[in-house]
């Protein structure tokens, strides 16, 4: 009898910002399985941590250094700073805007591990990365050329980045117009997985959000739309949805909260993917 094929599956990682962090115990599961996507898609958050992972760093190694930066206050408020868009000269000249916003570009210099490279093609898994065309109002895609202007577009959040410009095109977050993008997998792989981070709604929470995190949290309430659509419309073969939904989209402070809150994914991942590959 001839082998068995053995099944291919390719992986969507959704934004949400902190929510996000989530997706380091599904890629931690996967590498405890022996599991490698053959493509991924990421948007905002799902792009950063997917761009790490395309570029062959393991779960435990993304891990780590992102409680680097969330248990050394001091050290990621200097790199906040240097990521600025303009400077205090620029704010005293009027430039109110682009001194009180970050440098999308700018803030991945400083936050991204330096094992991603600068091209997609440098990766070791294709990798797609969504963002959004402000005045075309429609996705923008990126799976080829520079990597770090993509990244940073992806995770442009108005008011709080500048918006990038790549190749004339005025860029913002991903999440405002697909905020989980497994549809760009459909017929890469036999198993499309997606990873949704928006969290459920929580209508008994009153706190008051401060200017920025009330930006990010509208977002949220366009995404969870965005994606109820696409879902009603054309599922993934497999859908998990870490417990992220008492997270802020600014809480990175709060790392490890997120990780020990959506660690019981990892079991979740294990049995149902891996039911699926064997079958």
């Amino acid at each position: 009898m001839p082998a068995r094929t053995k099944k291919t599956f390719a992986l969507a990682l959704g934004g949400g910002g902190a929510r996000g962090l989530a997706h380091i115990e599904v890629i931690e599961a996967l590498d405890e399985m022996g599991a490698r996507p053959v493509a991924v898609a990421g948007t905002s958050i799902g792009a950063l941590v997917g761009a790490a992972y395309a570029a062959g760093m393991r779960g435990r190694d993304i891990r780590r250094h992102v409680i680097g930066f969330a248990h050394n206050e001091r050290e990621t408020v200097r790199r906040l700073i240097a990521a600025r868009a303009g400077t205090l000269s620029r704010l005293f000249a009027g430039a109110f805007s682009e001194a009180t916003q970050l440098d999308a570009e700018k803030f991945c210099a400083q936050f991204l591990p330096e094992t991603i490279p600068v091209d997609f093609s440098a990766l070791e898994i294709p990798l797609t990365v969504v963002a959004t065309d402000l005045y075309r109002r429609q996705e923008a895609i990126f799976s080829s050329g520079p990597l770090i202007p993509a990244l940073a577009a992806s995770i442009a959040i108005p008011g709080l980045f500048r918006p990038v410009t790549i190749d004339g095109r005025v860029l913002v977050d991903g999440g405002a117009t697909d905020p989980l993008p497994f549809e760009h997998l459909r017929g890469r792989a036999d198993i499309v997985v997606a990873v949704d981070v928006l969290g459920v709604p929580m209508a008994e929470r009153s706190d008051m959000p401060g200017a920025w995190e009330c930006v990010a949290a509208t977002l949220l309430v366009m995404g969870n739309a965005i994606v109820a659509e696409k879902l009603n419309r054309a599922a993934p073969d497999l859908l998990f949805r870490p417990n992220v939904a008492l997270f802020r989209t600014l809480d990175f402070y709060q790392a490890s909260a997120v990780l020990r809150a959506s660690e019981q994914v990892k079991a979740e991942v294990r049995e149902k993917l891996g039911a699926l590959l064997a079958a």
